[in-house]
């Protein structure tokens, strides 16, 4: 497992995202404390794209309750059980398929199946890999048959 970060400013900020969503999922802390943390940090938000940052963590928790009925039917457990690494990389992951088209779904799995290898269980990118391809199969069933 390679800890080598991301290279492009949207990787980037997919794993900013990951940990701000953590922290709201753990400590309920509030998307705007949240932006504001990460770009007060000594390193700011780096390379990251800082808008996209923004979109995927204000989308994200805006859209919170529809995204965790596109990811619940897909799980074999109860979501209280997911892992918080986990769940952040689903909600983000289904974020992006569902309300950002113009991403490859396989990108997005791919950026999502990176960060959980990175943050995650040891073999929970495998899980977070099988949820959000059978989600993007379902919401982006149009671009999988093209190829």
């Amino acid at each position: 497992m390679s800890d080598q970060p991301p290279q492009s400013r949207r990787g980037l900020a997919r794993r900013l995202t990951m940990q701000a969503l953590y922290q709201w999922l753990v400590n309920e802390t509030p998307p705007q404390t949240l932006l504001k943390q990460f770009r007060e940090q000594p390193e700011g938000l780096g390379r990251a794209d800082p808008d996209y940052f923004s979109e995927l963590l204000c989308g994200t928790v805006e859209h919170a309750a529809a995204l965790v009925e596109l990811v619940r039917p897909q799980l074999d457990r109860p979501l209280d059980q997911l892992d918080p690494v986990e769940y952040a990389v689903l909600l983000l992951g289904a974020y992006e398929l569902q309300f950002r088209p113009e991403v490859p779904w396989k990108v997005v799995v791919n950026e999502s199946v990176s960060l959980a290898k990175t943050f995650g269980a040891e073999d929970g990118f495998k899980f977070v890999n099988g949820v959000l391809d059978k989600i993007a199969r379902s919401t982006r069933a149009a671009e999988i048959a093209v190829g």
